[in-house]
């Protein structure tokens, strides 16, 4: 029972502090694309599907890969979650992108409101679960 409260707990706490971490970073990056006014087409060059069995539930996540040339010629290739199923190999579209990092652009429509709910909602339910372990933590001791 030491090992759940001394090393599992403590280690969930990390967990959850760092997909916290990428769910502010990648906000980020998705926002300042949005905001840098510079787009792109690009074509995709791959489409495909991952299937995570959560609870015994397929949860399938659709995934592109695009590629597309800057205004000052550079090209890039990056790859993104969630896109539309409909979206296939060959298919162009419009990109935004940053023109410091341009390899974080994004293929999602400017959705600000969308997707600061989202990372609310994403704190919001890490924060808890990080509470409830240092509470359970704290009784223990």
């Amino acid at each position: 029972m030491d090992f759940v409260f001394h090393v599992f707990f403590p280690l969930l706490i990390v967990l959850a502090l760092w997909a916290a971490y990428a769910i502010v970073r990648r906000t980020r990056e998705r926002r300042a694309a949005w905001e840098s006014g510079l787009t792109a087409q690009a074509r995709v060059v791959r489409a495909w599907i991952t299937v995570q069995m959560v609870n015994n539930v397929a949860r399938r996540i659709q995934w592109h890969e695009y590629d597309f040339t800057t205004t000052n010629g550079m090209a890039v290739r990056f790859k993104e979650s969630g896109g539309p199923p409909s979206r296939e190999a060959g298919d162009e579209t419009l990109v935004y992108y940053a023109g410091d990092e341009p390899d974080k652009a994004t293929a999602s429509e400017p959705g600000p409101g969308k997707d600061m709910f989202r990372t609310v909602l994403g704190l919001g339910v890490l924060g808890v679960g990080i509470i409830i372990c240092t509470n359970m933590m704290i009784q223990y001791w």
